[in-house]
C-alpha cells in the first residue's frame, strides 16, 4: 500500500504540473488568507477543469503534494489515507499544502479530512465530481471547517480567452466587424459549450471526446459510484431526460415501463437524484408558495454543457432555441454558486409560462424569457404576455427577453422590457 502512494508522490514531484496552463476566472488562491485556516473544496462535473485550476495553484506556489484518487495504483482503502501523512513526511518532510484529486473515491475521506485539520498545520485542498464535496451536502464532519468552489465549464469570456481572442468590449458595442467575429464565436460556444477539451478540440474529435465523457459518467460517477446493477435503465432514462425539456418522475415511470422496464418510482427518484449528484443534469421547480406543486409539477431539465445536447440529444438537434436556453440557465446557475440565497424557478398558468423566475429571500427580483428571435409576431406576443401577468402575479417590474441578437425596449401595459442579445448579457 505505501509502496504505491510512495510511487504516485514520486513521480508527481519528479513530473511537476503541466507547463501550457491557460488561467481561468477562479483564484484559489485568495482562500489560504482566510483566518482561520479552512478546508477548500473544489467541486463540480468531470472534465470541468478542477484539476488545472489545482495545478495553476501549485505553479504559483512552487510546492504541495498532488496526488489522483482515480490512479488505479491507489488502494480504496480507509487504511491509505490514514498512511498517507506518514508516507509525505517521510519522503519531503512536513508538507504545508496537500492537494487531493477526486477524494470521494476514498472511504471515509471527511473523517480523514476533519482529522487533518484538527491535527496537522496543512493547507488541504480537496477535489471530487460529486456534490458530496459540495456547501450543501457536505459531510457533518466538515461543517464550518471547509469552503466550497463549484467549478462549471468556461463562462463565454475565458472561452474567448482559450481562444486566445481578445476583445475591445468598448469598441464592441459599435463596431460591426467586431460584432460579426463574437457572434461567429458564440455560434461555436453556443453549438459545443464550454468543456475545455472540447473548446480546444479539432471539430472531427468534438463528437468523440462528448461521448467519452458521457460515458464515464454513466460508468463511473452513477453506476460504480452507487452500485446500480440496471445499466441499461439507467442509460435509458438518460436518454430520455436528453430528449425532453421538462420531465416528471410520474411520466418517466410510465414511458420506461411502456418499453418493458420493470421498475418502481422510488428507484427512479434515486436514479435521477445520483444523476444529480454527479453535476450532469439539473432540475428547476415550477414557481409556487405551495411546496406540494413544485413536488407535483413537472421539472424543466437543463444539462450542465451544451455539447451533450448537441452530441446526444435526437429530437433536440440543431434546435438553437433549447441551446440557447440551456446556456443561460448555466450562467444563471453560476450566479446561484456565489449567491447562496438566490433561487431559480419557472412561472406557469393555464395560457402563460416564463422561462426563469430569479428569487433572493422573499423577493421575486427578475423574470427572464429566452427567445432565439422575436421577429414573429406571434412569437413577440405570447413572450411579452406571459412576461406581464407574472408580473402582475409576483409583483416584479425587471422584465428581461434574450434573444441571439436583437436588442429593444418594449413599453406595454406601463411596464418596460429589456430585449439584449446574448453576447451582451454574456460580457456584462
Amino acid at each position: 500500500m505505501q509502496n504505491s502512494l510512495k510511487k504516485v508522490i514520486v513521480e508527481f514531484k519528479e513530473r511537476g504540473v503541466p507547463k501550457d496552463i491557460i488561467e481561468r476566472d477562479i483564484n484559489p488562491e485568495k482562500y489560504l488568507s482566510i483566518k482561520p485556516r479552512k478546508v477548500i473544496t473544489i467541486s463540480g462535473f468531470r472534465r470541468t477543469g478542477k484539476t488545472y485550476i489545482i495545478y495553476s495553484l501549485i505553479k504559483k506556489l512552487n510546492k504541495g503534494t498532488y496526488i489522483n484518487f482515480e490512479d488505479e495504483r491507489i488502494e480504496r482503502k480507509k487504511e491509505t489515507l490514514s498512511c498517507l501523512i506518514p508516507t509525505i513526511n517521510e519522503l519531503s518532510g512536513e508538507e504545508k499544502y496537500l492537494f487531493l484529486d477526486e477524494i470521494q473515491n476514498m472511504p471515509e475521506w471527511s473523517r480523514f479530512a476533519r482529522r487533518i485539520y484538527d491535527s496537522e498545520n496543512i493547507y488541504l485542498f480537496l477535489t471530487g465530481s460529486s456534490s458530496k464535496l459540495s456547501s450543501k451536502e457536505i459531510a457533518t464532519e466538515l461543517r464550518g471547517r471547509c469552503i466550497n468552489i463549484e467549478v462549471f465549464p468556461l463562462n463565454f469570456r475565458e472561452f474567448l480567452k482559450f481562444k486566445n481572442i481578445k476583445l475591445n468590449l468598448k469598441y464592441l458595442e459599435y463596431s460591426d466587424k467586431e460584432k460579426a467575429k463574437t457572434k461567429h464565436l458564440l455560434s461555436e460556444y453556443l453549438k459545443y459549450g464550454g468543456l475545455p477539451e472540447v473548446v480546444l478540440a479539432e471539430k472531427f474529435k468534438k463528437s468523440l471526446i462528448v461521448q467519452d465523457y458521457f460515458r464515464t459518467v454513466v460508468d463511473r460517477d452513477i453506476v460504480e459510484r452507487y452500485g446500480i446493477v440496471e445499466i441499461e435503465i439507467i442509460s435509458s432514462l438518460l436518454k430520455l431526460i436528453l430528449n425532453s425539456t421538462k420531465y416528471s418522475i410520474s411520466k418517466l415511470h410510465k414511458t420506461l415501463k411502456s418499453i418493458g422496464y420493470q421498475i418502481g418510482k422510488n428507484t427512479i427518484s434515486n436514479y435521477l437524484n445520483y444523476i444529480h449528484t454527479s453535476y450532469f443534469l439539473y432540475s428547476v421547480p415550477i414557481f409556487s408558495p405551495k411546496v406540494k406543486d413544485q413536488m407535483q409539477y413537472p421539472r424543466k431539465c437543463y444539462f450542465v454543457d451544451n455539447s451533450f445536447i448537441t452530441f446526444l440529444s435526437t429530437k433536440l438537434i440543431d434546435n438553437p432555441a433549447r441551446l440557447l436556453e440551456n446556456l443561460v440557465f448555466m450562467e444563471l446557475r453560476k450566479k446561484q454558486a456565489t449567491n447562496p440565497i438566490l433561487e431559480v424557478f419557472y412561472w406557469k398558468d393555464l395560457n402563460a409560462e416564463v422561462d426563469f423566475v430569479l428569487k433572493e429571500g422573499l423577493k421575486v427580483k427578475q423574470l427572464i424569457q429566452v427567445c432565439y428571435s422575436l421577429e414573429d409576431e406571434e412569437t413577440k406576443k405570447r413572450e411579452i404576455k406571459g412576461l406581464l401577468k407574472a408580473s402582475k402575479e409576483l409583483k416584479c417590474n425587471n422584465l428581461l427577453i434574450i434573444t441571439w441578437d436583437e436588442e429593444d425596449e418594449i413599453k406595454q401595459d406601463n411596464k418596460l422590457i429589456k430585449v439584449v442579445p446574448l453576447w451582451k448579457w454574456l460580457l456584462s
